[in-house]
């Protein structure tokens, strides 16, 4: 095995007993990039320079007895976190050339433990996408099919763990994007409970919505990153003053007592009917490990989640983006007839069409006279999808969906039709607007292309979560395989 391919855990046993160095293992990873980013673009900025750094400083620490688990381990991080010193773009021209003089929390406590950063990954611009096709700068390709989408906007992320080019990458997750994408490459990804790790740093897209978590190649590299950036953080307003579990010991291979909800609704119309079949016979092989499965769940608030959505994020978007001026950083037109003309100028050329896009929806919607009729009644229907989870969750111990209708869909398909590009999230998106955590794993293939399945939990029930997603995953061999790059 080419040591890019190793989990955390198995490059930390090799590291822990010096059969190789942290300047090797990051050499190896640097390595893979340079041979395969060149065809799916995960990249918006490669730090090799400072990886190599990182990583002799990782050997030290080895050395002295003073590493953590992750010490020297190399990771990506997406483009919409901030780190000092490192270019910060969110994939847009808007902050093409912006460097932050902070880290973000996550990014903060990641170097703690002894993180080797080897980049920034690509995203859809300030995160809002499906498809990682609004990135201002490249597309990036999925690695089953380059000629496939790798789901968005986390898609830098996960394919550069599917790909080797990373061990580990931390995402975002505001309405799919870690699950979406996790389950188009068929690598694991989490969106803990919201408020459950720290979004200081992270550029805001829908503050309310928004949530940080990682991407990995296994459940148990999935535990061993949640470990390290959840937990509360005094700069966050929204972060939760709970301790934070060992989330490595709820990691047993079997499922006995734990009852397990598979909601109807969920496999909607449209559905792609391998994946469908793909979560049935996941559901089987959660029955022989010891799990109960009930098929009479019912959130049927959930067929308006999607309205609800894109109601909500646009207009805490429209919010959020009305920093971008042109007067304090980031991209700005000097050449105005006045500051009206400049702003409008500067936000004209900074945003792509799909910012722009949810920008207007959401100034729309807040705005005299349409904000009851539609940002209030959407208020209204995130607290009755909220409440539904709340009561189903009391019956089970987690729900079973799909992550994603479909497989990975071609590039460019669904550009011209935004509305088929929402339904991408369908899966996804309801999880975000009621709080709770949701964790996508490899499920299956159809025609060589990756499935995923979403289990949802009980907000700050990420251990249930990992314990049935290790399970499956121990029982079956869908992780293991690779994409044929």
């Amino acid at each position: 095995m080419d040591l890019c391919q190793s989990t955390i855990h198995q490059a930390a046993e090799l590291l822990r007993r010096r059969e190789v160095s942290s300047v090797e293992l990051t050499r190896a990873v640097l390595d893979r990039i340079e041979k395969v980013d060149s065809r799916v673009r995960a990249f918006v900025t490669i730090t090799e320079d400072m990886a190599l750094e990182q990583a002799k400083e990782a050997d030290r620490r080895i050395s002295d007895g003073t590493a953590a688990l992750l010490t020297g381990i190399p990771a990506a991080i997406k483009d919409n976190m901030c780190t000092r010193g490192i270019r910060t773009t969110c994939s847009s021209r808007m902050l093409e050339n912006f460097v932050p003089p902070y880290d973000a929390t996550v990014v903060e406590r990641l170097h703690a433990a002894g993180m080797v950063m080897v980049g920034k990954t690509n995203m859809d611009e300030f995160a809002m996408g499906s498809s990682n096709e609004h990135s201002a700068f490249f597309p990036t390709y999925n690695p089953w099919d380059l000629s496939r989408v790798p789901g968005g906007s986390s898609g830098g992320s996960a394919v550069s763990v599917a790909t080797d080019a990373t061990i580990y990458a931390i995402g975002s997750d505001t309405g799919g994007s870690i699950r979406q994408p996790a389950g188009f490459c068929s690598v694991v990804g989490l969106k803990p409970t919201y408020g459950r790790v720290s979004r200081y740093g992270l550029v805001a897209f829908a503050s309310s919505l928004d949530q940080i978590g990682p991407l990995t190649k296994d459940v148990t590299d999935c535990a061993l990153v949640m470990n390290v950036i959840a937990g509360h953080d005094s700069r966050d307003s929204t972060s939760l003053p709970y301790p934070v579990p060992d989330y490595t010991e709820s990691l047993v291979p079997d499922l006995k007592g734990v009852r397990l909800g598979v909601p109807k609704e969920y496999f909607v119309e449209g559905m792609q009917p391998e994946v469908a079949q793909a979560i049935r016979s996941a559901t089987v092989v959660l029955e022989e490990l010891g799990a109960t499965v009930d098929w009479d769940v019912s959130l049927p608030h959930t067929r308006y989640g999607l309205a609800a959505y894109y109601i909500i994020a646009p207009s805490e978007a429209s919010a959020n983006l009305a920093r971008y001026d042109g007067v304090k950083y980031g991209f700005s037109v000097k050449e105005a007839e006045n500051m009206w003309d400049a702003m409008e100028k500067t936000k004209g050329n900074g945003f792509g069409p799909e910012v722009k896009r949810r920008i207007m929806l959401g100034t729309y919607a807040l705005s005299a006279g349409y904000y009851d009729a539609y940002y209030l009644k959407a208020l209204r229907v995130r607290t009755l999808i909220r409440r539904e989870f709340e009561e189903a969750l009391k019956t089970v111990d987690a729900l079973v969906t799909p992550t994603s209708p479909t497989v990975p869909f071609k590039i460019g398909e669904k550009l011209d039709d935004p509305i088929q590009m929402y339904l991408s999230d369908v899966c996804t998106l309801p999880i975000n607007i009621a709080g709770v955590p949701g964790i996508s794993v490899p499920a299956g293939f159809a025609d060589g292309l990756p499935i995923g399945m979403q289990i949802i939990g009980r907000p700050l029930g990420e251990e249930v979560l990992l314990r049935v997603a290790y399970a499956y995953e121990q029982a079956t061999d869908w992780h293991k395989r690779k994409p044929p790059l």
